[in-house]
């Protein structure tokens, strides 16, 4: 194999991909992007990064640059559709941990990586324009074909190109499209004025009627007249699923009456919905685990490996602690299949119950519990629906799940 010859190809330059290219070169592998889409795009809306994800950040420098584009959340706040307090969850560095949660729109944290990505492996380390239609390998090598007619070998391939992969497709043929869960998501961010601090986010009512998570992911500007970015997302039970990517347009006609009349003492939902410019409809989609991800010197990586539900703020921090537990096996062990199955063996288990929790006992199962016992009517105090213990155990379950329960994450040795 030639000296320029990388050992890592990456196929996908999303989130995943661009933190495994930085892992990859913290860990003195070499290694070469590639992105199917021409050109990048400020794509998305908001997303949030848990102390996992931002320990791992951390860890490649980048945190200062990721907080001067962000919200530092402090608490996530749960309430009924009437607008009533349901329990308050403290996050980050105010819950004890020693990393931060940051609330971001996806474009700054995508700007953020690529830039550090060219910055430290070069203006030419990520390829855009090339679209992956076939991979091969044989005993010592992986080769990526492309649409373009161009190929790439290395001594690893990883599939890094979202809940579409065309490598998973091409590991799985017979798989079939993305499993939908009865729930249609709308999204939007517009600036608008700050409530509860500035810091908070907010997770309000229940699908069957309508529930809604806020939180602002950009600070004010002068632009702005010093109002942030408020990303809002409206999700609503809905037995068709419409198209499966991120750039479905949504109209608010579609919404409409389930998310009208929201209005609570610190915020004007309806009013901040109906003043977004553009609204995003997409269906809440997964797929099952696999048992493996792993063939020879091929695998998967993030929403590739395990598209989940996006109910705990957790599918791009899967991805990135992916990507830096799959670096330091590759650090460990070499370019080789034995990296690729120790990380498999790792990561697809842990991951595997992250989706399943996500169907069935997130977070935000502490609405569904209020909905359900409230009949989604007023209640005079919370204790007496449920206890607080009750609802205190919801919240430390999934941080177990995810892995980001505070000692946990304080005590393990880095990844990379």
């Amino acid at each position: 194999m030639s000296p320029s010859t990388p050992d890592v190809l990456i196929v996908g330059g999303g989130i995943g991909g661009l933190a495994l290219a930085l892992s990859c070169h913290q860990a003195g592998v070499s290694c070469r992007v590639f992105e199917a889409a021409p050109d990048v795009l400020p794509l998305g809306v908001g997303i949030n990064l848990l102390p996992h994800a931002m320990r791992e950040l951390t860890e490649l420098g980048l945190a200062e640059r990721l907080a001067a584009h962000a919200i530092e959340t402090r608490t996530l706040a749960y309430y009924s559709r009437h607008g009533q307090p349901i329990i308050s969850d403290l996050r980050g560095r105010y819950a004890g941990y020693d990393w931060p949660q940051l609330s971001i729109h996806r474009a700054d944290l995508h700007r953020v990586l690529l830039d550090a990505t060219r910055e430290r492996l070069g203006a030419d380390a990520v390829q855009l324009g090339h679209k992956v239609v076939r991979l091969d390998q044989n005993a010592t090598r992986a080769t990526l074909h492309f649409e373009n007619g161009n190929f790439a070998q290395g001594k690893v391939a990883i599939g890094c190109d979202g809940i579409h992969s065309a490598v998973r497709r091409q590991l799985f043929p017979d798989e079939g499209p993305p499993k939908y869960s009865g729930v249609n998501m709308w999204r939007g961010a517009v600036h608008w004025p700050a409530f509860l601090g500035g810091d908070t986010m907010i997770s309000t009512g229940w699908m069957t009627v309508g529930k809604t998570v806020i939180y602002p992911i950009r600070p004010g500007t002068p632009e702005s007249g010093g109002r942030p970015l408020i990303n809002w997302v409206a999700e609503l039970e809905r037995p068709e699923a419409v198209r499966q990517d991120w750039t479905g347009r949504g109209r608010l006609a579609d919404m409409m009456p389930a998310f009208a009349g929201l209005k609570f003492d610190f915020l004007d939902i309806t009013g901040m919905i109906e003043s977004t410019a553009e609204i995003l409809e997409y269906p809440m989609v997964d797929r099952d685990p696999l048992e493996r991800w792993s063939f020879g010197r091929i695998t998967l990586l993030g929403d590739a490996a395990h598209p989940m539900y996006p109910r705990g703020s957790n599918g791009a921090g899967q991805a990135i602690v992916d990507a830096r537990f799959l670096a330091g096996r590759i650090k460990a062990l070499g370019a080789t299949p034995e990296a690729l199955g120790a990380y498999d063996a790792v990561r697809n288990p842990a991951t595997a119950k992250v989706v399943l929790t996500n169907r069935s006992d997130p977070p935000d199962a502490i609405l569904r519990e209020v909905w359900t016992r409230s009949g989604g009517q007023r209640f005079e105090r919370i204790e007496d629906l449920i206890p607080m213990v009750e609802l205190e155990a919801i919240l430390e379950r999934y941080k177990k799940v995810a892995g980001f329960d505070r000692e946990t994450l304080r005590t393990r040795a880095s990844f990379v």
